[in-house]
């Protein structure tokens, strides 16, 4: 069902409801109703220190981040919608290392939870790598509302994709 390709792996109850949205052309009015504004976090300064906020507030004890921005050739239809990196050199007989967290273009213009959401569940990767109960444990420690969120932010997405953007 390619109209509903963010919402793979939901139950058919929840996708039973998406699609009846999407039919009687009230999904975008549902979004709006509970995600009214998009947050104002438009460039890669303000989104590493709301990452970087967001970081110390939660993962005190993680390693550091060197590089947060928003990034275009990050391609939602590729189910990447952020990325963390983890790179090691050597320099002169040192090893360092570096993390790096990258979010998709398409999160400059939506509602901050949605946002939220993502830096979140780059931010998990730090000290959890696989999606596994630990890691999604980690994104619900950070954001009780992690789960609910993303299944908001796929139904924006499917709607961006049918319809176009909200914000």
């Amino acid at each position: 069902m390619q109209e509903l390709k963010y919402l793979a792996g939901y139950s058919e109850k929840i996708t039973d409801q998406a699609l009846h949205l999407i039919h009687t052309g009230k999904l975008g009015e549902l979004l709006l109703k509970k995600y009214p504004v998009a947050h104002d976090i438009r460039t890669d300064k303000a989104l590493y220190g709301y990452v970087v906020d967001l970081k110390n507030e939660r993962l005190r004890q993680s390693q550091p981040l060197s590089k947060i921005i928003y990034d275009d050739k990050i391609n939602v239809l590729h189910h990447a919608l952020g990325l963390h990196t983890y790179i090691s050199r050597v320099q002169g007989g040192k090893l360092k290392a570096k993390n790096e967290i990258r979010i998709g273009s398409v999160f400059k213009q939506v509602p901050i939870e949605f946002l939220r959401m993502i830096v979140v569940h780059e931010l998990a990767h730090l000290k959890e790598k696989e999606h596994n109960k630990a890691f999604y444990k980690l994104c619900e420690y950070m954001e009780p509302a992690y789960h609910q969120y993303e299944l908001d932010m796929r139904l924006y997405l499917t709607h961006v994709d049918l319809f176009g953007k909200l914000y």
